[in-house]
């Protein structure tokens, strides 16, 4: 008899099927049919493997691959399985003293990253940068390390020393750094004082529980010595705590005005945040400087206020950190930490950027931040201004940090290879001719006496690049020397005064400031001059 050929193929299709062992889920099967079908299939595959693959695995360690794989798969850095060692770890990581080295790190591309190192922390004189990578720790590669696993092994005693390997953009070899732990306080406004021109200037480098009084008793000091405009800076700013960011945003929002919200799928995570409080300083102009270390709690606050129409916002593209995350207990004292959300600005802009390695790497180094537009979805400001969603905050004008000449990026490039050792040899050099200098005046000039005699320390410590090198980059080696003797003598705010004094993107919010008497204006200004990139939103939206 002959067999039809509609017949024939499904009857071949269920023979391959049935001898293979397989599973026929067919398009008319319950949707629990074929959950139990792959639930089955996922048994049959553990089965296999944990009876005949080459090298023994238990079916714990089975199971556990196979969580870490799916939380992996979800392609979501900041979803992780955690057992109760690491919920530990996470939950002293909240408290606001510890020992470390003092850098905020998240995984990007499966290395452990840093956001940024806080100020007057360990890693940060140590020369730690927003995009280094640590790669190994006491010779251990860090490969796939969590956030939390960094955490505990970054952690320690004060005075204990750590020791690891960084890979940095632009830089071809590993470079070791040895950093002296110490105990770290977080502390928010780092600086603030008043430029010339009645402009006051506060930086805001985390947000921690005291963030909110800090700022306002900066802003009311500043207000008290002629302040007619406020530069916020939150630059290197990669966030801290959200309730904290809430609480800043509400310093200069009117009540019932909507400061961010969060949406997810669960109803639940769903949530609105509204200022609560009248605008603490009507009508103040101000201007917010962000860049690419902006982060999480810090774009919570730059995009309110950009929507708002509250404060202009300048600088750099931000980072795109807008996920939130939620534990849930499990059995056996284990927790996972799962994105349950993401947070918007007030008209609708999502925060959280892409997670692919060009958007990751674009973020986090400043050369390539993404300030260009480009098809990025266009928003409306409360005036209706255009502003621009796609990740991160865009800022209303995009200006561009200085750039170093050929001869410096030469001199920085030598002293790569040398990573920690040549920090702790120019801070070194910085505390002795502070000590051996009792009337040093504050605005000091740097001489080619000082600068010889630094250069001849580091060859005494073994950092030698060359004397036309280090010649070549006189302005650079100046600069930094002007910031280390400072920061000897007189503190931190003393030593970022003078870095300021050279900064391009304050010079110009400080310019706009000195020609606004409120908001309004100050868009205004800023409108009618522009951006470094083709972009500057006016208070019409046209641009």
């Amino acid at each position: 008899m002959k067999i039809k050929r509609s017949v024939l193929a499904p009857l071949f299709v269920a023979l391959i099927a049935f001898a293979s062992g397989g599973w026929l889920l067919q398009q008319g099967v319950s949707s629990e049919r074929n959950v139990y079908a792959t639930a089955q299939l996922f048994e049959d595959v553990l089965r296999h493997v944990s009876a005949r693959f080459v090298d023994e695995k238990s079916s714990g360690e089975l199971y556990r691959m196979a969580i870490d794989g799916m939380l992996e798969e979800l392609g979501d850095p900041h979803s992780v399985f955690m057992t109760a060692d690491d919920y530990e770890r996470l939950r002293v990581q909240t408290q606001g003293e510890y020992g470390g080295i003092g850098i905020q790190i998240a995984k990007r591309n499966g290395w452990i990253t840093v956001l940024s190192p806080l100020p007057g922390t360990p890693g940060e004189r140590a020369g730690l940068r927003a995009g280094d990578a640590i790669i190994e720790f006491e010779g251990e590669s860090t490969r796939d390390w969590t956030e939390d696993e960094a955490v505990a092994h970054l952690r320690g005693p004060r005075g204990s020393q750590v020791n690891i390997t960084i890979a940095r953009p632009g830089v071809d070899e590993p470079i070791p750094f040895t950093i002296t732990r110490d105990e770290i306080h977080i502390q928010s406004v780092t600086t603030s004082y008043m430029l010339p021109g009645s402009v006051g200037y506060l930086e805001l480098s985390v947000f921690s529980e005291d963030s909110e009084r800090e700022v306002r008793e900066a802003l009311d000091r500043l207000l008290a010595e002629g302040a007619t405009g406020v530069i916020l800076d939150m630059r290197q700013n990669p966030g801290g705590l959200l309730d904290a960011g809430i609480a800043v945003s509400d310093l200069f929002l009117d009540r019932g005005l909507l400061i961010a919200e969060t949406k997810g799928r669960d109803p639940r995570q769903s949530q609105r945040a509204y200022a609560a409080t009248p605008d603490a300083y009507p009508n103040l102009p101000i201007v917010v400087l962000v860049g690419p270390s902006s982060a999480s709690a810090t774009e919570i606050v730059a995009g309110a206020l950009q929507d708002h129409d509250r404060a202009l916002v300048l600088g750099r593209t931000t980072y795109g950190k807008g996920s939130v995350q939620s534990l849930f207990q499990l059995p056996g004292q284990n927790w996972l930490k799962l994105t349950t959300a993401r947070w918007y600005t007030p008209v609708g802009r999502s925060i959280q950027g892409p997670y692919g390695i060009d958007a990751e790497t674009a973020m986090m180094v400043d050369s390539l931040a993404p300030d260009s537009v480009g098809n990025r979805p266009e928003y409306r400001t409360d005036s209706g201004r255009v502003v621009y969603g796609g990740g991160g905050i865009t800022p209303d004008i995009i200006v561009n940090p200085d750039t170093l000449t050929l001869d410096e990026q030469n001199y920085l490039r030598a002293l790569q290879p040398h990573g920690s050792k040549y920090f702790e040899t120019r801070f070194t050099w910085a505390v002795n001719f502070a000590k051996s200098q009792p009337n040093l005046s504050r605005d000091f000039q740097v001489t080619p006496e000082m600068r010889e005699s630094f250069r001849q320390a580091l060859v005494k410590a073994g950092v030698d690049v060359g004397k036309e090198l280090f010649d070549g980059a006189e302005r650079l080696v100046s600069r930094d020397l002007a910031y280390e003797v400072a920061y000897a003598k007189w503190g931190q705010a003393e030593a970022r005064r003078r870095l300021n004094d050279a900064d391009r993107q304050i010079e110009v919010a400080a310019e706009l400031l000195r020609q606004a008497n409120s908001p309004e204006t100050l868009f205004r200004v800023a409108a009618e001059r522009g951006s470094d990139a083709p972009r500057v939103a006016g208070p019409s939206g046209d641009h």
